[in-house]
């Protein structure tokens, strides 16, 4: 007789050995900007980006020969730091957590380090498609183009991503986490091929933000957490198709203006624009890529 478990199980083991060639979805734990150097950007990353030195392999990326590195060539050494020391989960190893952490995280490495889209290997280029709380979906060239974090924060009362290049975007998040911004999976509800999981962003707000206007926000040095969920779908060889990430935006920018050091006076411009507009991707227009 047939067994829809077996198969479902049978589906997650494939899922486990592919993820050693390649990978899946979200918006990880960034390399920092300010430690990237533009002249060093070829090669594979290194034994500290893995984990390794922690004990525990949490991203695996291989480039195919040949990429080069937008940026230059990441190092998540710190940002590794802050994952060993504050996730909230330790999954066992193999479970769907585990395995959907680690896809995440090399997902990242590609969306926001490799511009070009024919070099990328966690998504399949030609169908590729990602929408913010059923807005309007974005295709993999405007996702390279714009940047995961204008892609997936839009326009927000103090945060424009029309307002910010994929460049900018990187530096100001880099400046507001210097000890990184890491990517937790906390639960997976259901396996391949529609993946559907709870996340977990944080780290330490030890930076300074500088909203739409150039205002600037010290920190208050507290530990920062935004929750949300994504249903990624994988095709046949689970090279993802589409993510569908839920979340508030304002609970990723709000906190940033608010959790500050009283001691910290905001410089820049006091001028607001009241509102969410909603995703970048939802303006309509050339801007937006819809597949």
């Amino acid at each position: 007789a047939h067994h829809p478990q077996h198969t479902c199980s049978h589906f997650w083991e494939q899922f486990s050995v592919w993820l050693g060639a390649c990978f899946l979805v979200h918006l990880d734990s960034m390399a920092l900007a300010h430690e990237l150097n533009p002249s060093d950007n070829k090669g594979n990353l290194s034994e500290e980006s893995s984990g390794s030195p922690f004990g525990e392999i949490i991203r695996d990326y291989q480039p195919l020969p040949g990429t080069i590195w937008r940026f230059g060539k990441p190092n998540y050494a710190r940002v590794n730091k802050t994952y060993f020391q504050h996730r909230s989960k330790i999954h066992q190893e193999g479970s769907l957590e585990a395995v959907v952490s680690k896809i995440v995280k090399n997902w990242e490495v590609e969306s926001h380090h490799i511009h070009e889209i024919h070099q990328w290997q966690t998504m399949d280029i030609t169908k590729f498609k990602a929408a913010v709380n059923g807005g309007c979906p974005c295709n993999a060239q405007y996702m390279a183009d714009v940047g995961p974090y204008n892609m997936l924060l839009g326009e927000t009362k103090d945060y424009s991503g029309a307002g910010h290049s994929f460049a900018t975007s990187n530096q100001v998040f880099s400046s507001t986490f210097p000890e990184g911004f890491a990517f937790e999976c906390l639960e997976v509800f259901s396996p391949p091929p529609n993946v559907l999981f709870k996340w977990r962003h944080f780290g330490p707000y030890t930076g300074t933000f500088t909203d739409k206007t150039g205002k600037q926000y010290k920190g208050n040095g507290e530990m920062f957490n935004l929750i949300g969920m994504c249903l990624a779908k994988v095709n046949e060889k689970l090279v993802i198709e589409s993510l569908d990430i839920y979340y508030n935006p304002e609970d990723m920018i709000k906190p940033l203006v608010t959790n500050v050091d009283p001691t910290f006076r905001p410089i820049g411009s006091d001028e607001t624009d009241d509102g969410s507009k909603g995703m970048a991707c939802s303006q309509g227009g050339a801007g937006c890529s819809v597949m």
